[in-house]
């Protein structure tokens, strides 16, 4: 937690530096309590980084394509020249985002978790799979994480301004 809780000041700091007046003084505290809420319940004073890290890729800013990118780098393993994803690191993957929607009551059980990863490896004789099958079976939005582009969705569509008048 104090690693992370570090890494969130500098990080929080760096951008407040580059959009002066858009970051709340508390942001780093905020977050850091967030992710201590999601993943350290029992206050061990440890959270996975791994974990922390797909929590803030997930409520980033980011296009889907660059945050289903950068959860198969953090979770992928590297056999020589090619990164695969086993249906452990997936699981893991999933349990970890499954943390975000479940800090508001709204979470899936392991079962749902267990179901999604068979979903994605449905006629794979391997058993682990590359990025290209992996973002395609995201990009067909499984229930269990359907509430990340549904999430990304009302956010891209914030910014929206149409130049209509109303009668």
């Amino acid at each position: 937690v104090q690693q992370i809780s570090g890494m969130l000041m500098k990080l929080f700091q760096r951008v407040r530096l580059e959009k002066p007046g858009q970051v709340d003084p508390r942001a780093a505290e905020f977050t850091l309590s967030l992710l201590t809420a999601m993943y350290d319940r029992s206050g061990t004073g440890y959270i996975k980084t791994r974990s922390a890290a797909a929590a803030l890729i997930a409520l980033s800013g980011d296009t889907l394509l660059a945050k289903y990118r950068a959860f198969f780098q953090f979770y992928a393993v590297h056999d020589g020249k090619v990164a695969l994803i086993t249906r452990s690191a997936l699981r893991s993957l999933l349990t970890d985002l499954n943390q975000i929607p479940a800090i508001v009551g709204e979470s899936c059980t392991l079962s749902c978790v267990e179901s999604a990863a068979h979903s994605c490896f449905h006629g794979v004789l391997n058993s682990a799979i590359v990025e290209e099958k992996f973002l395609s079976w995201l990009r067909s939005e499984p229930a269990v994480v359907l509430w990340l582009p549904t999430c990304y969705r009302l956010s891209a569509t914030e910014m929206v301004s149409h130049q209509a008048r109303c009668r």
